[in-house]
């Protein structure tokens, strides 16, 4: 696998059933990002998991609409998020910085050049990038559908060669999850059309869903990024999609291989 990779772990990953942050999940993810690292990936990391760390933060007496909501949580919860990555990834040695970012961040010009520049300098000086939403100012229309949106356009940003989406599921199934006759789809040849078996629903910690992850793998495969949709619950989940390849459950969208008649092909 190539040496650029953007990962990004949802809300349904980092929290427990009762909303509370998953703080022993978030440990054991550090530790593979740490082995990654050390085998000489570079590593950008787009979390979830601040409103939700905020929420724990602060008990309030009266009402509040959905937007004071996300931007009181977030900004309580961003402070200890990048707190909680910060120690665990300095006993490996390993320095991170933040990057709060808005969708008009990405539109061409100079703030998408600050913006790129900014984590490439990081990356060249062996920062790890932690990479989130400004959710504090990001409202309404200004908000990005998602953190797996997000992801796919600093993978696009970044050049990287591989985006992982870790959800709370395997990947791709060809019917319900839940089916045990169900399958997960392995390998999504380029130009594939799977919308027959993905369900607009969203997860119930977070904004996206598997309709959300899908999209973005679609987009972002096309761009020449390869993309991997696995099970981030899963034990050593990213040591094993380097290692253990093919015994580890996951959808990937190839990008590159094609075949004879033109259509894209799964190695």
């Amino acid at each position: 696998m190539s040496k650029r990779i953007v990962i990004k772990v949802g809300s349904n990953v980092l929290t427990r059933q009762d909303g509370k942050l998953d703080v022993t999940r978030m440990s054991a993810l550090v530790d593979q990002i740490a082995w990654l690292k050390k085998q000489g990936y570079e590593v950008i990391l787009v979390s979830s998991g601040a409103v939700a760390c905020g929420r724990r933060e602060l008990k309030v007496d009266h009402s509040l609409d959905s937007v004071e909501q996300r931007q009181l949580y977030s900004a309580l919860g961003q402070v200890k998020l990048i707190g909680l990555y910060y120690d665990l990834f300095r006993e490996f040695g390993i320095h991170v910085g933040q990057v709060l970012t808005m969708k008009e961040n990405f539109q061409p010009g100079e703030q998408y050049e600050n913006q790129r520049a900014c984590m490439k300098v990081m990356l060249e000086n062996n920062v790890l990038p932690i990479v989130n939403e400004n959710d504090t100012v990001s409202v309404t229309e200004l908000m990005f559908t998602d953190n797996d949106e997000l992801s796919g356009l600093i993978a696009q940003m970044m050049d990287a060669d591989t985006l992982i989406l870790l959800s709370n599921i395997d990947g791709i199934y060809n019917g319900h999850p839940d089916d045990p006759q169900s399958e997960i789809i392995r390998c999504v040849a380029p130009g594939t059309d799977l919308s027959q078996y993905i369900k607009v629903e969203k997860s119930a910690f977070g904004r996206g869903g598997m309709h959300s992850k899908y999209t973005t793998a679609s987009k972002v495969s096309q761009a020449g990024i390869r993309v991997i949709i696995a099970n981030g619950e899963r034990e050593n989940i990213l040591i094993d999609l380097m290692e253990h390849k093919d015994e580890t459950p996951h959808t990937v969208f190839e990008v590159r291989v094609k075949s004879e008649k033109g259509k894209g092909i799964c190695n």
